[in-house]
């Protein structure tokens, strides 16, 4: 894959990648040629990233900020180191969440009724994962917009978590993350700057203390790599309002046959349907 899609010279931003699928998808993009800027509040473990990536491909290919994504202050401060430092953005890359459901609630997550949800949890959930989604994207595409290229790549899930009993807040927001990717995707029609989502297709093994039953096959950490560096690509030009699947992506097949297999069919309606 890594011979055939390249990113070379290409500027990503990756909220959320001082752990779990963001960092997985953070060292891939590295891996195809991409600079990389880490975004997330967790400071030391950005450090730890940028140390691994710049372990792999040199001093100056991994630039971590700790930054809050909800608050539009961080988020122009970011978007001025980048163009200081790198000149240009070409990709963001949405992977932003809580990074901890609270105390008292099973590591698995916030598994309630909502009406018995713990109502700062819900809120700050949404804060983040909605929110700051949307913070940091009002915030860097009008950089995209001026060079006339650009990516915005939303994580969500599959539509079955998205609307499984108990599965609030978190269901709530990938459903709202999908809406605003096919609202976003069309009001930036003709700018040269597309918005697909991207999901793995099942539950990956990201997080030790996660407990799964023992039947479960749980799919590997860099499940969406080979999608999500095609799409940063400048192979997926013109390619916009898709919903990609992870586990989908067939490496045998040539990137542009391997991305028409891993498209699922839209979470929304077609335009004026």
């Amino acid at each position: 894959m890594l011979d055939q899609v390249r990113l070379d010279n290409k500027i990503a931003v990756v909220t959320g990648s001082s752990r779990n699928l963001g960092r997985a998808m953070a060292l891939g993009l590295a891996d195809a040629g991409a600079s990389v800027v880490l975004a997330s509040p967790e400071t030391d473990l950005l450090a730890g990233v940028a140390a691994e990536i710049e372990g792999r491909h040199g001093v100056g290919r991994a630039l971590p900020v700790t930054v809050d994504i909800t608050n539009a202050a961080d988020c122009k401060r970011l978007l001025a180191q980048v163009v200081e430092r790198f000149g240009a953005l070409h990709v963001l890359l949405n992977c932003a969440r809580r990074s901890s459901r609270g105390p008292g609630l099973p590591a698995t997550g916030n598994k309630l009724k909502f009406w018995e949800s713990d109502v700062a949890i819900w809120q700050d959930t949404v804060r983040v994962a909605v929110n700051g989604t949307f913070v940091i994207s009002r915030t860097l595409v009008p950089q995209m917009i001026a060079q006339g290229w650009g990516r915005i790549i939303n994580i969500t899930t599959s539509l079955g978590t998205m609307q499984r009993q108990f599965n609030s807040p978190y269901g709530v927001t990938k459903a709202a993350l999908e809406a605003a990717s096919m609202i976003w995707a069309q009001d930036l029609d003709g700018t040269g700057v597309t918005v697909n989502t991207l999901t793995p297709g099942g539950s990956c093994d990201v997080d030790p203390s996660r407990k799964y039953p023992a039947e479960k096959k749980l799919l590997p950490a860099t499940v969406m790599n080979a999608a999500a560096v095609w799409l940063a690509s400048d192979l997926s030009d013109g390619k916009t309002r898709g919903r990609y699947v992870g586990k989908l992506w067939n490496a045998d097949l040539s990137p542009s046959d391997a991305a028409a297999a891993a498209l699922e069919a839209p979470v929304l309606r077609e335009p004026n349907d």
